[in-house]
């Protein structure tokens, strides 16, 4: 594979990412032990910088890790990172993507004290879904959520949710949704939503569903379009029954699911169809990504 060239940040050093290199040793790749953030870019703004940086530092915490910036020096690195990129491809819609370790160490399961982190950023160009899916929605596929107890942290031990993921390529899909115990948790790579009677349900906050920041937006953007909006467990049937499905994550904002397991969601007319909720938390999506980007 050929790496890019394009600009890159590694403990410290602005650097090619062809050239960016990392200990053997570091704990990241011997264990996974670290944790990720991924923020989206519009028009070469940062969008609700200040909700990825809490989540990350509440990532760092849970993994005792010591943050290694202060908000300003996250934003200036991610503003470096994302005018190097848009100078030298154009791209003004980008997500960066941060990654902490605990840095480097003699490999022991035990937690060494007094680590360095390995901090390590780079800069992508955003690759929104496509019309098609915007305009028909998506296909997805269930399936039993295998994955570890602790789904509330960020970490970059993604194993669990690539197997997730490939269920669904393997079927052509575009995500695939979970069920622990007969209950809604989340997607491979995003939050699931149902709409039921006009109102938006999600699981509730726990240590199997990472606090996606969309939580909280599509929290506002119901408010602003008057949708009810709830968090409480939801059983399998809810979801096979469900008016509509909608993921949300950094890179998809909002997607209509219009097929599960091959089923069309949705009823009567708009069976297998995107439908009027959705279509409101785009629009919605749309103007808070003008509004609340920095």
């Amino acid at each position: 594979m050929n790496i890019p060239h394009t600009l890159c940040y590694l403990n410290g050093e602005y650097l090619p990412l062809s050239e960016a290199k990392v200990s053997v040793l570091d704990r990241g790749f011997v264990f996974g032990d670290g944790i990720y953030e991924v923020v989206p870019v519009y028009a070469g703004k940062l969008f609700r910088f200040d909700e990825h940086m809490a989540r990350l530092g509440r990532s760092c915490t849970k993994l005792r890790i010591d943050n290694p910036h202060n908000r300003e020096q996250w934003l200036e690195r991610c503003r470096k990172l994302v005018a190097a990129l848009a100078e030298q491809s154009g791209a003004t819609d980008q997500v960066v993507y941060i990654q902490v370790t605990r840095g480097v160490a003699v490999r022991d399961h035990v937690m060494p004290l007094g680590l360095t982190p390995t901090v390590f950023m780079m800069c992508s160009a955003m690759k929104p879904a496509g019309g098609d899916a915007r305009h028909q929605g998506v296909a997805c596929v269930s399936a039993r959520d295998f994955r570890w107890e602790r789904g509330d942290i960020k970490s970059i031990s993604l194993l669990g949710n690539v197997m997730a993921r490939q269920i669904s390529a393997n079927r052509d899909a575009a995500e695939t949704i979970m069920f622990r115990d007969g209950f809604l948790t989340e997607a491979a790579a995003s939050n699931v939503w149902v709409v039921h009677e006009g109102a938006v349900l999600g699981p509730p906050k726990s240590e199997h569903v990472l606090e996606g920041i969309r939580y909280e937006l599509i929290r506002e953007l119901c408010e602003e379009c008057g949708i009810a909006y709830n968090l409480r467990p939801i059983a399998e049937g809810e979801v096979t029954a469900a008016d509509e499905l909608l993921l949300s994550s950094a890179t998809k904002e909002v997607l209509p699911v219009t097929t599960l397991d091959g089923e069309g969601v949705g009823h009567g007319a708009l069976r297998g169809k995107p439908g009027p909720v959705y279509a409101r938390l785009y629009e919605a999506y749309q103007r808070a990504k003008a509004t609340q980007s920095i």
